[in-house]
């Protein structure tokens, strides 16, 4: 007999519990009419993920269990449909002070609930918490549908060899993943290869359902799949969008086969792209903000936020304000229109001279006789970001900054200056990919808002801050391929000094790149939140106290 499978891989908010309930219960009509006897939605749906400190709340979870009932009670006509739903459990409701919850994957067929299942591995690493939330189950979860044994794992117990084990030895015949995993570069390709070992050890198939969407400094990119008995793809959906994913399965020579469609593979900058886009539409849309501004600069990094900007959100949601200073040179405003024009936003300029000019005046008494330094440089970003925050406050846009991983690094960024603002959009993006992804969208439009939109000088000329007389980035920093890589060998994969070092890079551009990361750490606490595109960022991944005389 043959079974459909579908996945619903959906985009959910947090704590909107309702609108998930209905959106399930709209794909499971959807799925049934269409024949599917399986849905298979992401992990703790009902609630979005991840919910944090919501789950300490003895009402969040009630709400949770409430919206579970609405699903079952609205499937309930669709019979011999069986719905996999993730939400959290309670423990013992009202039995204490915190809600101790198990990270649930309920069957949900005709109006009940027929087994629960509790998510044994628990993550505590990268941006995972779990354990401060979740309480973890031991025991494997095996139904029949359409004649199909079907195992449910949650996630991370995937990642294990023993849950999948124990849940073949219970019966199952086909492995149902699903899952909330964090986008980085690479990870799709690393849960294939994961998915392909727990296959290889139990031989039976497995279907992974993934969420999608953005949810505060995350992004979940879909791209839902299927492996067969063999360890060969035999479905992938699209990623970074929401969709309904049908296979088949059905027995074949004493084996379950799978069928359905495979998305191609992807380049790690379409996945970049998409993600950054992905992350702002969903943060200036889950919270309600009617459009976003930035300061455009005519440098690199402002140019790369606009496109994303633009792609995200469309041209009529995004404005631009050009604030040109004493040591603007004319190619950058003259390349900050340009581009404007080429992406067809609003484009305003306002001179913060006036401003600089006087606050130089209010403090000529007390810097009487004292040369001019990094004081000055950074009275011009905080006007730049005053004047940014009070449009913000008069019309609602939510300010992006600008600043990327290698200015968080080294602390290269002013705060209350380019730092003010509601979200870092390429906060997680080294300055060396800054240039790749101009590049990548000069070459491609894929949201079809205008084919190479960043003038070609904006790329090749040498990266300034313009906050003093001929400027450039690379003054008092080491060339940007060095200082990334730096950054990303300490930074992100913990390697020592010494171990840098010895591998090749100079003495003096470790210690001092290290040495600032250490350094800038409380202006990382004060920069706003911004989208994870990488193993380790800095945000959840990243928890160094401020106080501390220890440099790895």
């Amino acid at each position: 007999m043959t079974l459909s499978i579908c996945t619903a891989q959906l985009n959910f908010v947090v704590g909107d519990m309702p609108g998930n309930a209905q959106k399930i219960i709209a794909a499971a009509r959807e799925a049934y009419a269409q024949g599917a006897r399986l849905l298979l939605t992401p992990e703790l749906a009902i609630c979005g993920y991840a919910a944090e400190d919501l789950f300490l709340r003895p009402a969040f979870i009630a709400a949770c269990d409430d919206a579970v009932k609405t699903v079952a009670r609205e499937t309930a006509g669709l019979k011999g449909l069986a719905i996999v739903l993730g939400h959290p459990q309670a423990m013992a409701p009202g039995a204490q002070a915190f809600s101790v919850c198990f990270n649930a994957a309920s069957v949900v067929r005709d109006g009940k609930i027929e087994q629960t299942y509790a998510k044994r591995e628990l993550p505590n690493y990268q941006v995972f918490d779990e354990r401060r939330y979740f309480v973890p189950g031991s025991k494997p979860c095996v139904f029949e549908v359409e004649g199909v044994k079907v195992g449910v794992l949650v996630c991370e117990d995937a990642w294990f060899a023993t849950p999948a084990r124990d849940t073949a030895a219970a019966g199952a015949q086909l492995l149902a993943v699903i899952n909330a995993s964090p986008f980085h570069l690479g990870k799709g390709t690393e849960r294939e290869a994961t998915m392909r070992a727990r296959v290889v050890e139990t031989g039976l198939p497995l279907v992974y359902a993934h969420l999608v969407g953005g949810q505060d400094e995350v992004v979940f990119e879909g791209r839902s799949f299927a492996l067969a008995a063999d360890g060969s793809v035999a479905a992938r959906a699209p990623a970074f969008v929401e969709k309904l994913v049908y296979a088949l399965v059905e027995p074949a020579q004493g084996a379950i086969k799978i069928t359905a469609e495979v998305d191609p593979e992807r380049t790690l900058e379409a996945d970049l792209w998409d993600a950054l886009v992905l992350g702002v539409r969903d943060y200036v849309g889950k919270n309600g903000f009617p459009g976003a501004l930035l300061g455009l600069s005519g440098g690199i990094d402002s140019a790369l936020v606009l496109a994303i900007a633009v792609d995200a959100l469309g041209a009529d949601k995004v404005r631009t304000v050009m604030m040109p200073s004493p040591y603007t040179a004319d190619i950058s405003w003259i390349d900050a229109r340009d581009m404007a024009t080429r992406m067809g936003v609003r484009y305003d300029e306002i001179s913060i001279k006036p401003q600089f000019e006087a606050f130089k005046a209010a403090l000529a008494t007390e810097f009487a006789g004292l040369p001019e330094d990094t004081t000055e440089e950074n009275l011009q970003a905080r006007i730049r970001g005053t004047l940014l925050m009070a449009l913000s406050n008069k019309f609602g846009a939510i300010v992006l900054t600008t600043g990327n991983k290698s200015e968080m690094s080294t602390g290269y960024c002013t705060l209350y200056g380019d730092m003010a603002g509601g979200f870092a959009v390429i906060k997680d993006v080294a300055k060396t990919r800054v240039f790749d992804l101009a590049r990548w969208r000069n070459a491609n439009d894929p949201y079809g808002t205008g084919a190479n939109p960043i003038p070609e000088r904006i790329i090749t000329r040498p990266p300034s801050a313009e906050l003093r007389p001929d400027q450039k980035d690379q003054d008092s920093l080491p060339p940007y391929e060095v200082l990334d890589a730096i950054v990303a060998r300490y930074m992100e994969n913990d390697e020592s000094i010494e171990s840098i070092i010895a591998s090749g890079f100079a003495r003096a551009d470790v210690e001092r790149v290290t040495r600032l990361i250490k350094l800038n750490e409380y202006k990382r606490r004060q920069a706003p939140v911004g989208i994870r595109v990488t193993r380790r960022s800095f945000g959840k991944d990243w928890r160094y106290p401020i106080t501390s005389k220890f440099r790895a």
